[in-house]
């Protein structure tokens, strides 16, 4: 049985839905009915689920987490996530793109450099994220270092990444199998925004 949990974090909804082992969708949003709404495309249409009023541990767990990644601290967590859901492409881009730190971010074609396909490939992934903020999505940007899409809104996007900012100046690569991934600070992003207006 799968438990979709929902919680209040000051106006902003977190959902989860686990069982007791493991998490098969996170999503975050503006009212409860649109997280449950998220999370439901993410139950295995086989397994049997039901929404609890209380979180299980693991959904409290995840909770923690989601909140410190949504409000800029990042995570060292590793949560069980149930990727099997998934096709292998798509559990590529979402490890490769769980690898972009706190204060970074990858375009779309840097991470597809890394992980294969192509940048158009990378960002249907991005769009059906089921771990998000956990997997953060919010990282990947265009190549030129704007916003790009995100399902939440380009507000949420860049408030997100707003909160990362840590003031770093260098690139950096990080491995990524035999190939890497080359990561910018977010600071780029808000300049590219500011010359923008």
């Amino acid at each position: 049985m799968i438990g979709l949990f929902t919680k209040d974090f000051g106006g902003v909804w977190f959902g989860v839905a686990c069982d007791e082992q493991r998490v098969f969708g996170t999503s975050f949003a503006d009212t409860v009915q649109n997280v449950l709404r998220y999370l439901l495309n993410y139950v295995p249409f086989d397994v049997p689920f039901e929404t609890f009023p209380k979180p299980s541990p693991l959904a409290e767990k995840t909770f923690e987490s989601m909140k410190n990644v949504y409000s800029g601290k990042g995570t060292t967590q590793t949560l069980p996530l149930a990727p099997e859901h998934l096709t292998a492409y798509n559990i590529k881009v979402l490890e490769t793109c769980s690898m972009i730190p706190v204060g970074y971010v990858a375009s779309y074609g840097a991470l597809a450099k890394a992980a294969g396909g192509s940048a158009r490939s990378v960002g249907r992934v991005m769009a059906a994220n089921p771990f998000a903020p956990l997997v953060p999505c919010h990282r990947v940007v265009r190549s030129d270092f704007s916003l790009g899409g995100y399902g939440g809104g380009l507000d949420v996007k860049a408030e997100l990444l707003k909160r990362e900012k840590r003031g770093y100046d260098l690139k950096q690569r990080i491995p990524v199998g035999n190939k890497s991934l080359l990561v910018v600070p977010v600071e780029v992003v808000f300049k590219k925004l500011k010359e923008k207006k």
